[in-house]
């Protein structure tokens, strides 16, 4: 599925901050915790998490109006944590996300929320698991802030067998469906780490991300059912 954003021209290299002065935004609405924070170099300089299991775009514009007032003029960047999860909390994240990149001319990128989990600072290497629906599990095994291999959707004998395989390293989960079945260690997404992950993003990289379509991180194809009544077909 396509987004139907159409990003502006990314900024030139020449335009995007240095990483060690970078201010970063970041808009994290991929499970029931909301969290926005605004990072400059190693210092928080607003985070503020809020909990809604179906009304993130009734609660996000109060502490979002707080986040860009403490950035000020400063802002360079701005990050969506992508998920996999919440579909319409990410989709509200990006219309945000959109909003402010185009009112003040910043560029914006999407960062899967997996990659830094509260809970694994210091983890060189772990595996992020989750529940994929229809009777199956995605899961990725992540290094240094960056999938080591394409993320698997799998049966829950396959999935199983990953973990078994993996059993050396740290699992994490954001759903606690998923930690009571295979014990993986129940995390949040954290919205600083986002931040901080993006700081360490080069301007080329920065320059390529946000030429990307910012859309929700999918672990599979969208499913699509045969209408049980054809005649109402259109």
């Amino acid at each position: 599925m396509q987004s139907d954003f159409h990003p502006q021209p990314p900024p030139s290299e020449s335009n995007v901050p240095n990483p060690a002065g970078r201010t970063v935004l970041v808009i994290e609405l991929s499970t029931s915790s909301g969290k926005i924070a605004v990072v400059n170099g190693g210092a928080v300089l607003f985070s503020r998490t809020f909990h809604s299991e179906r009304s993130h775009n009734a609660q996000l514009f109060g502490p979002l109006g707080d986040a860009l007032a403490e950035a000020g003029d400063a802002l360079d960047l701005i990050v969506v944590g992508t998920g996999p999860g919440s579909y319409t909390g990410v989709r509200i994240a990006i219309a945000a996300a959109q909003g402010v990149s185009l009112s003040r001319a910043v560029p914006v990128i999407g960062i899967s929320s997996t990659l830094v989990p509260e809970g694994a600072a210091g983890c060189d290497e772990f595996c992020f698991v989750g529940d994929a629906r229809r009777n199956s599990f995605y899961a990725a095994r992540i290094r240094a802030g960056a999938f080591v291999e394409p993320v698997h959707v799998l049966s829950h004998d396959e999935f199983r067998g990953w973990l078994d395989a993996k059993r050396s390293l740290p699992a994490f989960t954001f759903e606690k469906t998923v930690a009571d079945a295979c014990g993986a260690r129940l995390a949040t997404p954290c919205a600083e780490s986002l931040a901080r992950h993006a700081r360490h993003l080069t301007p080329a990289e920065v320059k390529r991300l946000s030429s990307l379509p910012l859309e929700p991180f999918y672990v599979r194809e969208a499913f699509i059912t045969t209408p049980k009544r054809p005649w109402l077909q259109v």
